[in-house]
């Protein structure tokens, strides 16, 4: 659909859903009145809306950005009107923070240059007309240009999905600083980050742009395995802990973490607060009790938090694990995907997915040990038929292995906050508590399934399918990315994630 089709399509839906008569200061009291249905269609229509200027400014911002280059000088559109970089200008014209102003302009830069090159005439300062210099010609050759077509950049899917309104700015930012710069110009590196950056495009639909943001970065890691090693130690070295008193006499602190103390200190965290923040509600007697009194406390998650490392710093190692820890000591798992002659194909963190390189893992089997699972290229394995009713401990793992966290679409909750979900009602279906005929859901989706008619369906071992109710479009639920490409480094299916693969 042509963009300002689009426009008139949403403003169309959004005055058949207000009238045309609307004030914004009527806005409040129209919406209040709306239905849920009505209600949504109004969010989605100023959603798409909004989406169809942005594009409109993002690249306004780029083409800003490339009139105001080093280059152009005291001549550039920023500098001739009163702003020290093209970000200032932008934060200027749209009242966006300084941050969002710098991410319009990268991403416009980035679809700049999938469309036409650096430094294409399509970036032309404005300094040529101002000067008045003869041969200033728009149509000149951009410097670097000659007859040879010219390769389209990597992430020209990333700015072409976000034209075509199939991705968001903040979803095609994340995608594209998670996968980064390819480590060489080389064809077939060339090919992998596209195959990743079309994979992921289809992926954001199904996460958060946080979540996307992990993927991206774990997708990298596993294409560039030396970059993953480095990047780890960079982030190694800036590790630190400060505090310091403010004006107000209040003492402060600011830690900034490298990737395994972060791991251990959210597992420490989510061990304690789990009943807080939605965790599994299949818990023994005396669980369930200390469950409740800890959702009812007074405190603050954030008060929690901070009265839990006081208790940690104050008990120390020797400390007893359910005195400080609650219903068990924490741990931070990490899944490893080994091909058959034992080498790693990829690494992560079993919650939240953050990736990690083999010489962490391998410090980390030294000092705990390791659990060794074998998988299909889908991550299937461990039925046991109907002998049990609910899935063992081992299934739980191989079910945190495969799905990596709720499978339910846009929840981003990590595998330890999941509940084994039988998609055959062990009653009704004669459901077998077989690995391919569960899914990993979190307490919330887990009791919206239950209670609210919906249903989770699966053909053999394609991907899970969910069900609303009302007989509302079916809903597939895709593996995570980055999993998929972890089993692919295994046993790799046809163009996905292969060096050179179209």
């Amino acid at each position: 659909m042509a963009l300002f089709t689009d426009i008139d399509a949403q403003v169309a839906a959004l005055r058949d859903l207000f009238g045309a008569e609307v004030t914004p200061e009527e806005l409040a009291g129209r919406m209040s009145a709306f239905s849920s249905e009505k209600l949504v269609d109004a969010m989605v229509a100023a959603a798409a809306l909004a989406r169809c200027a942005e594009r409109i400014s993002i690249i306004g911002a780029g083409v800003a950005a490339t009139r105001s280059s080093r280059d152009a000088g005291q001549d550039g559109l920023a500098q001739r009107r009163g702003h020290r970089t093209p970000a200032a200008l932008v934060q200027q014209i749209t009242g966006t923070t300084q941050g969002e102003a710098q991410r319009q302009v990268r991403l416009g830069q980035s679809i700049l240059d999938a469309e036409c090159g650096a430094g294409a005439d399509a970036g032309a300062t404005d300094s040529a007309g101002a000067a008045g210099g003869a041969g200033a010609d728009a149509g000149d050759a951009a410097p670097g240009s000659d007859d040879a077509p010219r390769r389209e950049s990597w992430h020209a899917p990333l700015s072409a999905a976000l034209l075509q309104g199939r991705i968001s700015s903040a979803q095609q930012d994340a995608i594209q600083r998670g996968l980064g710069q390819p480590v060489d110009d080389g064809d077939d590196t060339h090919a992998a980050w596209c195959a990743a950056a079309e994979q992921l495009v289809l992926e954001a639909c199904e996460r958060t742009v946080e979540e996307l943001r992990i993927q991206a970065r774990a997708i990298r890691d596993q294409l560039d395995p030396e970059g993953a090693e480095r990047r780890f130690l960079e982030r190694y070295e800036r590790r630190s802990f400060r505090m310091w008193t403010d004006a107000d006499g209040i003492e402060r602190g600011r830690i900034d973490f490298e990737d395994d103390g972060a791991a251990w200190v959210r597992a420490i965290r989510d061990a304690a607060l789990r009943p807080r923040r939605g965790g599994p509600r299949f818990v023994d007697s005396a669980e369930a009790r200390r469950a409740e009194d800890l959702t009812a406390d007074p405190r603050t998650n954030d008060q929690l938090g901070y009265d839990l490392l006081l208790d940690l710093l104050r008990a120390g190692a020797l400390a007893e694990s359910g005195a400080v820890f609650g219903t068990r000591q924490a741990g931070v798992r990490i899944v490893q995907v080994v091909d058959d002659a034992g080498g790693s194909v990829a690494a992560r963190t079993e919650d939240y997915g953050h990736p990690l390189p083999p010489a962490a893992v391998d410090h980390r089997i030294c000092e705990s040990g390791a659990v060794t699972v074998r998988v299909d290229r889908c991550g299937n394995p461990l039925d046991v038929g109907r002998e049990h009713r609910l899935f063992t401990p081992a299934q739980r793992i191989a079910l945190a292995i495969r799905d990596g966290g709720c499978r339910w679409r846009g929840c981003d909750r990590p595998a330890s906050y999941g509940e084994a979900h039988h998609i055959d009602e062990w009653h009704r279906d004669g459901g077998r508590t077989d690995i391919d005929r569960g899914i990993l859901l979190c307490r919330h989706h887990h009791m919206q399934l239950h209670h609210g008619g919906w249903r989770v369906t699966r053909d053999g071992r394609e991907d899970f399918v969910l069900r609303p109710p009302g007989g509302r479009s079916p809903v597939p639920l895709a593996p995570r990315a980055a999993l998929v490409a972890a089993w692919a480094g295994i046993d790799p299916p046809p163009g996905r994630f292969r060096p050179g693969a179209a």
